[in-house]
């Protein structure tokens, strides 16, 4: 049987190192690989994030270049005139949201796959803790997968480790995983572009913090 490999869209975040680290319990380290992607992203702090988390867990990082995105998305996380709206705006996506960058991450992430040979595809999008923003939820996902397999004759899986858990739940998946520090310290999940903890205060921020207390607070319980 030939040996299925995986591609990590790698962010340094939260949520793509947990499925990093889920990926290379389920494919095996040797069969992993990972990939960012430069947008013009205010705070290219987290792709030094992304790449030394993937150097300490053994696996190929490559960045690429989509700065066509940053010219034509206007948002919060490209446009440093723009600043992070801490309430999500009734009936709209937060200004963090960033006009079809997930469906290109993923069609520029299956490219890459595909020329290296590898099928299986690694992001960390999530329905049930997400931000509003609709390319999160798992229909988008699965039309995805059915268009990049159509559009080029192949036959990738995308896999969506964190889709239906909460920001808790992630943080048992790390604590499992045995990386629950790496996470904590290393990753840079704020919106305002610091790396740990964060700002505090941002929606990310928020969501982090609250999922990470009320894990503790989970984990103190069964104890």
């Amino acid at each position: 049987m030939k040996t299925r490999k995986a591609l990590v869209v790698l962010s340094g975040g939260q949520d793509s190192t947990t499925c990093l680290f889920w990926a290379i319990d389920r494919f095996g380290k040797e069969n992993v690989s990972a990939i960012g992607f430069d947008y013009g992203q205010r705070h290219k702090l987290e792709l030094e994030c992304a790449e030394k988390i993937a150097k300490k867990a053994g696996v190929k990082y490559e960045v690429a270049e989509t700065p066509i995105i940053n010219k034509l998305s206007a948002n919060s996380l490209t446009r440093s005139d723009i600043p992070v709206e801490e309430t999500k705006p009734e009936g709209a996506p937060p200004n963090t949201f960033v006009e079809g960058r997930n469906m290109l991450f993923l069609t520029y992430a299956a490219i890459y796959a595909k020329t290296h040979g590898i099928t299986d595809l690694v992001t960390g999008v999530c329905e049930t803790d997400f931000s509003g923003y609709p390319d999160c939820r798992d229909i988008f996902v699965k039309s995805l997968n059915v268009t990049l397999n159509l559009a080029m004759d192949y036959n990738f899986v995308i896999h969506t480790p964190l889709m239906w858990i909460t920001k808790a739940q992630t943080w048992e998946l790390a604590d499992r995983l045995g990386v629950l520090d790496i996470i904590k310290n290393e990753t840079l999940t704020c919106y305002n572009g610091i790396a740990g903890d964060g700002c505090g205060h941002c929606p990310a921020c928020t969501l982090r913090r609250r999922g990470y207390e009320e894990y503790m607070e989970m984990k103190k319980c069964t104890k």
